[in-house]
């Protein structure tokens, strides 16, 4: 049981840091000139976010207390 808590937790936390990550990579980054917020939002939640959330989850998985 602890373990899948710690695995959810690092999932949620996983995404938000790759999604923040993602943000701010692409705003500082991009070239983008007329549409540059949705590709900051696209690219954080369906890029970044689940690539986070991904390592998230493993890392909550192996950490041990």
């Amino acid at each position: 049981m602890k373990r899948l808590v710690r695995t959810l937790s690092g999932l949620v936390i996983g995404y938000g840091v790759g999604a923040a990550l993602g943000a701010a990579l692409i705003a500082a980054f991009s070239t983008n000139t007329h549409d540059k917020g949705q590709e900051i939002a696209m690219t954080a939640a369906f890029v970044t976010g689940p690539i986070g959330a991904v390592l998230g989850a493993v890392a909550g998985a192996w950490r041990r207390v």
